[in-house]
C-alpha cells in the first residue's frame, strides 16, 4: 500500500509542471516537524560517515602493523629474547596482535622474575591473553554498533517524515477546499524527500556494518591463533626450563 502511494505520488509530480525538485524550495515547503526529521537524518549520516572513516583507518593501520609485527616478534621468540619481543610489541601500538601478545609476554615474565606472584605461570598468561583479547575486541568494535542502529532506524525516521508529509498534503486539501494537484504537491514532495534521505542514510550504514563485522571476526581469529601459539611457546619454554633444572 505504501509503495503504491509512492508510485502514484511520483507519477503525479512528474505530470505536474509546477513542482520542482530544487532542494531549497523543498526545504522551504517543509513543515517544522519534517525539517527536524531531515536534520536528524543528516546528523545520523554525519555520525555514520565519521565512524566509517575512523574504523577504516584503524583497521588499515592494525592490518599493516600486524603484518610487520608478526615476523619480527617470531624471530625474537625463536631466539628466546622475551625482553626484545616486548620492545618490538611496544613499537606497534596500533597492531591488534601486538596488544594481545605483549599482555601474555609481560604476565609470563612477571611469573618468571618474581616467585611471590601466586598461580601457575601458563594459566596466568592464558588469562592475561583472554583479557587482552576482550579489550582489543571492544576497541575494534567501537562505533560499529552505532552503524547497525542507524541502519535499522533511519528508514523508520524517514517513514515518519513521510507520514508527516502525507498529513500536510491532506491538510492542504482541507485548507484550499480543492482536490487538485496543487493542494497536495508540496506535502507529497516533502514525503518523498524524507523517505529518500532515510534510505540514503540507512543503506551505506548497513553495508559498512556488515563489512566491519567481517573484519572484526577476522581480527578475532588472528588474535585467537596468536594467543594459542604463544601459549604453546610458553609450554615448550617451561618444559625446557624444568628439564634444565633437573
Amino acid at each position: 500500500m505504501f509503495l503504491q502511494i509512492q508510485v502514484w505520488s511520483l507519477y503525479m509530480l512528474q505530470e505536474s509542471g509546477g513542482v520542482g525538485w530544487d532542494p531549497r524550495s523543498l526545504w522551504i515547503q517543509m513543515g517544522p516537524l519534517a525539517k527536524c526529521v531531515v536534520v536528524g537524518l543528516f546528523i545520523m549520516s554525519a555520525y555514520s560517515i565519521g565512524v566509517m572513516i575512523d574504523r577504516l583507518m584503524a583497521y588499515s593501520a592494525a592490518r599493516k602493523q600486524s603484518r610487520a609485527f608478526a615476523p619480527a616478534v617470531a624471530g625474537a621468540l625463536r631466539e628466546g629474547k622475551l625482553d626484545e619481543a616486548v620492545k618490538i610489541a611496544d613499537r606497534y601500538k596500533k597492531s591488534h596482535l601486538a596488544k594481545v601478545v605483549v599482555a601474555g609476554l609481560q604476565e609470563f615474565q612477571a611469573h618468571q622474575i618474581s616467585t611471590e606472584i601466586p598461580g601457575e605461570e601458563i594459566e596466568a598468561s592464558k588469562r592475561a591473553l583472554e583479557r587482552a583479547e576482550a579489550i582489543v575486541h571492544a576497541e575494534l568494535k567501537r562505533g560499529v554498533s552505532g552503524l547497525a542502529t542507524i541502519g535499522s532506524t533511519a528508514p523508520f525516521v524517514g517513514l515518519f517524515g513521510t507520514v508527516v508529509g502525507i498529513i500536510n498534503a491532506f491538510k492542504g486539501i482541507s485548507t484550499e477546499k480543492s482536490t487538485g494537484l496543487g493542494a497536495v504537491a508540496g506535502g507529497i514532495s516533502e514525503a518523498l524527500v524524507t523517505t529518500a534521505i532515510g534510505l540514503f542514510v540507512a543503506i551505506p550504514a548497513v553495508w559498512m556494518f556488515n563489512f566491519f563485522t567481517g573484519k572484526i571476526e577476522a581480527f578475532d581469529v588472528e588474535m585467537g591463533n596468536s594467543s594459542s601459539e604463544l601459549i604453546d611457546y610458553f609450554l615448550k619454554r617451561s618444559q625446557r626450563g624444568a628439564t634444565a633444572r633437573k
